[in-house]
């Protein structure tokens, strides 16, 4: 990877950066993955001070709503139950307990790698419930469509998913329709868009008046995309470009994507510390009902509750940043996290925090 993060090519980008800028733009990556480069890397304290870099809901762990994580951890409970998750959303808090604390009081919780993983497990074991958590943004749908339509094939009735599948380009129109919104052009997500492509970003790019460019991962990808979204501002464009040339096409994963619409229907849905976005989300279609654990499993009505401290909302729509909120890294930590933006490993807060932001954050301590 070190021709990623050629540090002589990385001055030049940022120098040329400097060179074109007339005025100050604020810019938004959508990926939290994005957002712990930037951070690891220390790229947003490259730019002159015209250019803000500021973090967006790209964490599906961070939006799954508090109900959902509540009504996760009731199944997980359950004795006849083997709940599977992907590791990441092992510690996210919910409104009392995680699936880690869960699993410590006895629940059967399984880290998985791959739905399938899941699904096999419901195979074996036919005395039990399995149920896959699935979360995530459209990189992780097709792998999960894909389990779900196994499971119908192989009549594995024992299997199921608990879904809080969320969509990018919604998030950002809403984002934009905000009256609070100072973002002028956007870092698309490329793992997203290698799914998916990109031609969803273009009626927003032309209907806002605002540049989407489709980024990697790596520093010198980011610097790129950034550096094109600048020029664009400069010049008055407002257009969708791809950086991430040698990974995604305008028309993505076409196979993937009809996999998907064979499986799950577009939804409204809630984000937490958001709140509800129309279209936003997806669920199983009707013929796959059986599988959908949301309406298998009946719980008692949930009373969520989020912590008065947190202003991961507001970091989530890029209105903060962590080091605006008074308990970042004395009162919240990965170890006592109060809110998702910290104990995610896509979080913004816990990118801030590992890489020592909150070591200079004035009312706590160094470590």
């Amino acid at each position: 990877m070190d021709e990623y993060r050629d540090g002589k090519l990385a001055r030049n980008i940022v120098n040329e950066i400097s060179r074109i800028l007339t005025r100050n733009w604020v810019i938004m990556e959508v990926c939290g993955g994005q957002t712990h480069a930037i951070v690891k890397y220390g790229l947003d304290q490259l730019f002159p001070k015209q250019v803000e870099l500021v973090h967006g809901p790209g964490c599906p762990v961070c939006v799954t709503p508090l109900a959902l994580i509540d009504k996760a951890l009731a199944i997980a409970s359950r004795h006849d139950v083997i709940f599977c998750s992907f590791g990441d959303m092992m510690r996210v808090p919910g409104s009392v307990d995680d699936l880690l604390q869960i699993k410590a009081q006895g629940g059967d919780i399984r880290i998985v790698y791959s739905p399938l993983d899941a699904l096999k497990i419901a195979s074996e074991n036919p005395d039990k419930k399995v149920v896959f958590f699935a979360v995530g943004f459209e990189t992780t749908v097709p792998a999960n469509a894909m389990a779900v339509w196994k499971a119908k094939e192989d009549s594995v009735r024992n299997f199921s998913m608990l879904v809080s599948h969320v969509l990018v380009p919604p998030a950002m129109t809403a984002i934009l329709n905000s009256p609070e919104n100072r973002v002028q052009g956007f870092l698309a997500a490329g793992h997203v868009c290698s799914v998916m492509g990109y031609w969803e970003y273009e009626p927003i790019s032309a209907d806002y008046r605002v540049p989407i460019v489709v980024s990697g991962f790596e520093p010198l990808d980011i610097l790129e995309g950034i550096l094109m979204v600048v020029r664009q501002l400069e010049q008055g464009k407002a257009e969708v470009e791809n950086q991430y040339t040698r990974i995604v096409t305008r028309q993505g994963n076409t196979l993937a994507q009809e996999k998907i619409l064979d499986v799950f229907d577009v939804c409204d849905r809630k984000w937490r510390g958001i709140g509800e976005i129309p279209r936003s989300g997806l669920r199983l279609k009707d013929e796959f009902k059986s599988f959908d654990a949301a309406k298998i499993f009946e719980t008692k009505q949930i009373q969520t509750q989020e912590s008065p401290l947190c202003i991961s909302g507001e970091i989530l729509q890029g209105l903060k940043k962590p080091d605006d909120c008074p308990a970042f890294g004395g009162q919240c930590t990965p170890e006592n996290p109060l809110g998702t933006t910290m104990v995610s490993s896509e979080g913004t807060c816990a990118a801030f925090y590992q890489y020592g932001r909150h070591e200079f954050h004035g009312r706590t301590e160094s470590r």
